[in-house]
């Protein structure tokens, strides 16, 4: 398999509202995390982190442009690679031991993490049956109901247990939207996973499907619209109360 270099790893496309979507476009779609920047005022943030392969602050200026806060949706080895490279660390208090102290299977490197999810290698010294999430202790420890607060745009934690037991999303009311990690994405949706929980995870789709959603960036898979939320959702509760 061709080898890719560090050059070429990241790719970035703005979106409105202050967002930029990072991505690693060698990673093939459904182990590829989404990384959303957001900027703010006093300081700026970003949700997720990718595999952690090639250094995203070397690579990617953007996120060292002015102080970044890191905020882990949950800590899979897809979200939170490069998560040590940041001062501010933020992740939920159910998933804080992973973060501080991760291995491969807490963070679903195995099963999941061998040379078939890439079209093309990450660069040397890479190599899969070694690959590790680096520990990145947090900082600050989330519960739902928090604020997360970048001087002109605050976001509300909401604790989305399912998945995995600390899986957050965002939401930002004024403008409402959401980053919604891997509870709500357009794709296959993970609910048997080692810490997955499919109780929790209805309980969870139940309680958010009439949040006034405009638009959703999820943890995979492209974004979209309020109307496709509550379609993802109900499809979901339709399939699993069968």
């Amino acid at each position: 398999m061709q080898i890719a270099t560090a050059e070429t790893w990241y790719q970035t496309r703005k979106i409105d509202d202050g967002i930029t979507y990072i991505y690693e476009p060698f990673i093939k779609e459904f182990y590829r995390c989404n990384i959303w920047h957001i900027q703010g005022r006093d300081r700026d943030m970003l949700v997720d982190s990718g595999m952690g392969v090639v250094s995203l602050r070397q690579q990617i200026p953007l996120v060292s442009e002015k102080n970044c806060i890191a905020v882990a949706s949950h800590t899979h080895f897809d979200h939170i690679g490069c998560h040590h490279e940041f001062e501010e660390r933020l992740v939920h208090k159910d998933e804080l031991e992973i973060m501080n102290a991760p291995d491969r299977a807490s963070t679903l490197a195995d099963p999941y993490v061998e040379d078939s999810i890439f079209t093309q290698l990450p660069p040397a010294p890479y190599v899969s049956s070694e690959y590790a999430v680096r520990a990145a202790p947090a900082t600050r420890v989330l519960e739902d109901g928090d604020v997360i607060d970048l001087g002109n745009r605050q976001f509300e934690v909401i604790h989305c247990p399912g998945h995995s037991p600390g899986g957050i999303m965002l939401f930002e009311s004024k403008t409402q939207i959401l980053f919604s990690g891997d509870t709500v994405y357009d794709g296959p949706l993970i609910d048997d996973a080692y810490h997955s929980d499919l109780a929790n995870y209805f309980d969870t789709m139940k309680r958010i499907y009439d949040l006034p959603i405009r638009i959703v960036h999820g943890g995979h898979f492209p974004s979209f619209d309020g109307k496709r939320y509550r379609h993802l959702i109900k499809d979901f509760l339709n399939e699993k109360d069968g």
